[in-house]
């Protein structure tokens, strides 16, 4: 409705009421012909929207499946940003919303959301820069932002990780990116390093000993080789470090079988100690 037929229905108000009324009618009539087609557009363009959402995630899964799992849940979760994108400016185009003013809210808005969320757009940088540096891939083992778990994704914004009692934790990527990161499965194998208290036992006897239990285990590796040395020496007791290697995905069970071997082997009595000398000799 124009100033001019605004005006021209105000005078016809104070002339002829049921003539003016009439007028009104018919142009919101005329209005809601106008608008209600658009916002049917809108809503329609919308619903096709989350449609294609989940048909081009779909695609992307199928294309990039022979890709690496880090880069592809990257590339899926991008793509169905950008299809969502789309979608909104071609609801606002079908509700004839000016480009100029489309620019102008987005860029304010953008403004605004950027003030506000400074912390959630550092999230997202660090997620760009894990997705090229790549320090951790999915299924690494890692240590980071005081928690250790198993990458199960990592997101724009933030990286869920899954511990080894199966919970599920969500770290932002800043915080992952900033601080320092320890990745277990990166190298493929991993030193189990065990701190043994062999008491008053003969030293080199125990380390033969010692090596002599890890090597057959079947997880431990032979190359490289185990280890054995003297950690520390007091009036009562030696330290040994045992030191054997292993896959970096069998790391728990290792060191938990070997722990329990030692312990049992140990507790059994030292011959070289447990046997008198002087009984051993000949007149």
């Amino acid at each position: 409705m124009t100033f001019s037929t605004l005006s021209m229905t105000v005078l016809l108000a104070a002339v002829a009421p049921q003539v003016a009324q009439n007028l009104i009618d018919q142009n919101l009539i005329k209005l809601a012909f106008d608008i209600v087609p658009r916002v049917f557009g809108a809503v329609g363009i919308l619903v096709l929207t989350r449609l294609a959402i989940g048909l081009v995630g779909r695609i992307m899964r199928r294309t990039l499946n022979r890709t690496e799992p880090t880069i592809r849940k990257f590339l899926v979760q991008a793509s169905e940003i950008v299809t969502l994108v789309v979608g909104i400016s071609a609801a606002l185009t079908a509700l004839a919303i000016p480009t100029a003013t489309l620019v102008t809210v987005v860029g304010a808005a953008g403004l605004a959301i950027g003030l506000a969320l400074q912390n959630t757009l550092s999230h997202f940088a660090a997620g760009i820069m894990l997705i090229t540096f790549r320090p951790f891939e999915v299924g690494d083992y890692v240590e980071g932002a005081g928690v250790f778990g198993v990458v199960d994704s990592i997101g724009l914004f933030y990286t869920t990780l899954v511990t080894r009692d199966n919970v599920k934790i969500t770290v932002p990527n800043s915080n992952l990116f900033s601080g320092t990161l320890k990745n277990m499965t990166t190298l493929g194998t991993r030193r189990v390093d065990l701190e043994i208290d062999i008491g008053d036992r003969p030293i080199d006897s125990t380390i033969t000993l010692l090596l002599a239990l890890v090597l057959p285990h079947p997880l431990v590796l032979n190359d490289p080789k185990p280890t054995c040395h003297v950690h520390s020496v007091s009036p009562t007791t030696t330290i040994l470090y045992l030191r054997p290697w292993c896959a970096a995905e069998a790391y728990e069970q290792v060191r938990s079988e070997i722990q329990q071997m030692v312990k049992e082997t140990l507790q059994q009595p030292d011959p070289d100690i447990a046997s008198d000398p002087e009984s051993e000799i000949i007149d």
